[in-house]
């Protein structure tokens, strides 16, 4: 049985746990589209939704550079961004959905993104955020 991603409360949050680890600042579920699911406990509402339309946007430029690592189409697997006191990683959590953690600088990456694959294929059982028209996924495609 999957679970509704329209819930605007933040019931999922008991989903993000595993990724409370040293030096990960929070960690926030969205849809493709840019809509928080859920947030982990670093950061309030109304910035986690800020960010998971951020993340969005940086996911959809990554699929649009995607051609130039060998072709198109060229699936993304993870965004990492790196900046001067931490690091935005982004991956897919199930269709539709991604998965957005923010870190210090002193973190385990490896230790991270481990976490937030196993994170990730839960997630992708139990959810899936279906894209909200074709008129979307067509635009994305022309990017």
């Amino acid at each position: 049985m999957s679970t509704s991603l329209t819930d605007s409360t933040n019931r999922l949050a008991w989903l993000l746990d595993d990724l409370e680890l040293d030096g990960v600042r929070f960690a926030v579920l969205l849809s493709d589209d840019g809509l928080r699911v859920a947030h982990s406990p670093g950061i309030s509402k109304d910035e986690a939704e800020r960010f998971a339309a951020a993340a969005s946007g940086l996911r959809s430029l990554g699929k649009a550079l995607g051609e130039f690592c060998g072709g198109y189409p060229n699936a993304v697997r993870q965004n990492m961004t790196e900046y001067d006191e931490g690091m935005i990683l982004i991956t897919a959590a199930g269709a539709g959905t991604l998965l957005g953690v923010a870190t210090t600088a002193e973190v385990d990456l490896g230790l991270v993104a481990h976490r937030m694959n196993e994170l990730a294929e839960r997630v992708g059982r139990e959810l899936g955020a279906p894209p909200r028209r074709d008129e979307f996924r067509r635009a994305e495609i022309s990017l």
